[in-house]
């Protein structure tokens, strides 16, 4: 199990190779990659993530154990960026190995919906003349309830 948080991009290819090259014991591979969307205008100039270190990882591992023990996964990758970022910059990865897909699947998704609502980011949209805190979404805490 690995946990990133860091403020450098990261190569998506390079990490979904490196993680699932030699899984002879694993029948599934899932990841997935969030990426910085332009706000509803179009005229997103950056978001900006902060975090505490110390406390995000920790958070992080916690949630990333939890999925590996709930689904019975072989492996689980959780990268996570922070700093200035810009539309169609690479903001998140997760990545599950399992012996089936089912597990692999719904961990995954069970990350990317704690990473969406609960991970202690917080993100500031620099659009136009204003800067924004993202707010929650209703529909991202509802997406907790399945788990």
């Amino acid at each position: 199990m690995r946990v990133v948080v860091q403020e450098a991009p990261f190569d998506f290819a390079a990490e979904a190779a490196g993680f699932a090259d030699g899984r002879h014991d694993m029948g599934a591979v899932v990841t997935f990659t969030g990426i910085v969307r332009d706000v509803t205008s179009g005229d997103l100039q950056a978001m900006e993530i902060e975090h505490y270190p110390g406390m995000t990882e920790k958070a992080l591992t916690a949630i990333a154990e939890e999925a590996r023990q709930r689904w019975s996964l072989g492996d689980v990758l959780v990268i996570h960026r922070y700093g200035r970022l810009h539309a169609g910059d690479k903001i998140m990865m997760v990545a599950t190995a399992a012996r089936h897909r089912k597990d692999a699947f719904e961990a995954a998704e069970f990350l990317m919906d704690y990473l969406k609502s609960r991970a202690p980011f917080w993100k500031k949209e620099h659009a136009g003349d204003s800067a924004d805190w993202v707010a929650a979404r209703d529909e991202d805490e509802a997406a907790l309830t399945r788990w």
